[in-house]
């Protein structure tokens, strides 16, 4: 049976968006870092790792992380309010 592709990387890639609104799309984090009892939150530190890094080489501040999804992954429908059931 053929496998789902993407699953034989050794990256997962994601979409942070930052406080100030900016968005940074198809981040690379280790996969060996998602998916454990604890999901993506080692990613969340991984991210912001890599942006202190950033800032320290560009000497630019870094905003503040304000959400971080998988790459590609359907967005939830949460707004409940505007649904028509029956």
């Amino acid at each position: 049976m053929p496998r789902k592709p993407g699953l034989n990387s050794e990256f997962v890639m994601f979409d942070v968006v930052y406080e100030d609104g900016t968005q940074r799309s198809n981040r690379k984090v280790p996969r060996e870092l998602t998916g454990g009892t604890d999901g993506d939150k080692p990613a969340y530190g991984f991210l912001i790792e890599q942006d202190r890094a950033i800032a320290e080489k560009s000497g630019k501040p870094t905003a503040k992380i304000k959400t971080i999804t998988r790459s590609g992954a359907k967005k939830k429908d949460r707004n409940y309010g505007e649904r028509h059931y029956g």
